[in-house]
Parts: C-alpha cells; structure tokens; sequence
C-alpha cells in the first residue's frame, strides 16, 4: 500500500509522471541539440556554459551535482569545451585540488546567442502556457526535486 496520488490499480505506463517527466527531457534535449547544433554545441554543452555564466558552479564537482552528470562524463564534457575555447580550467590558489572553471573571451561572447536560443525553445514548449501556468510547473517540478531528497537510499514496497 502506498500513500500518494498514484494507485497501482489504476496507473498505467503511457499515462504516468515518470513516462511524462522522461519523455518531456528527452524531447527537449533533442530540439534543443537540434537547435545549438549550428553553434558546434549540445544541449548539455549549452547547459554548462548558461551554468557558469549566471554563477550556479564553479568547479566540475559543482557543475556534475546540478546537472546530475557522472564525473568522467563532465570531465570529457569540459575537455571538448575547452578545446572549443570557450572555456578555461584553473587551479585554485587556495586548494590545488580544487579545479576552477570560467567562461573565455569567446564563451561569454556566445552567450546571449546561447541563452536566446535556450529561451526559443523552452518557449516552443510552454506554447498556451500563461506566465502563471509557467511558474505554478516549475513549482510543481522544484516540490518534486524536493520531495526526492527526502527518499531513502533504498526504497522499499
């Protein structure tokens, strides 16, 4: 027995908040890769330079936790942008340990493009949504967040 809004009488696959929930990312991944596509970039390229450029992380570390990414993969994801030069990796003089990341020249200039085309898209899809109806989803999804942080390492039925 469970205490929630779900029934396992009455749920089905096609109709459910994980099939919505990972069907709606992976549609937006996909147009917005499509989109950054002529900038040489993917979306989840796109995700860590609008990430270090409104200052939510600063190190690797930082950047795997918000964007729920492994660290070998943000590794190779910041090598390729690096190599794009639009990033740069620094040690820090505090922590040697501690690797630091920043925008080049050349990232902060690509920018408000990134960040325009970002906003295209995520308007395409919250096309007949009010401003209201926007902020009452991202409430809704942030609770959802929220509410993950409280599950057990294990779930049990």
């Amino acid at each position: 027995m469970t205490d929630g809004p779900y029934n396992a009488d009455e749920i089905h696959l096609e109709s459910s908040l994980g099939y919505y929930l990972s069907k709606a990312r992976n549609v937006l991944v996909e147009r917005m890769d499509r989109a950054v596509k002529p900038l040489g970039l993917t979306a989840q390229q796109i995700g860590v330079i609008l990430m270090l450029s409104c200052n939510r992380a600063h190190t690797p570390y930082e950047l795997s936790r918000a964007m729920s990414y492994d660290s070998g993969s943000m590794t190779r994801m910041l090598d390729r942008l690096e190599n794009k030069g639009l990033i740069r990796r620094h040690r820090s003089a505090h922590d040697r340990r501690l690797m630091h990341l920043e925008l080049t020249e050349e990232g902060r200039a690509g920018y408000p493009r990134m960040r325009e085309i970002s906003l295209t898209v995520a308007n395409r899809f919250l096309r007949g949504f009010t401003k209201r109806d926007a902020r009452q989803l991202e409430g809704l999804l942030a609770r959802m967040l929220e509410n993950a942080q409280e599950l057990p390492a294990r779930a049990t039925a």
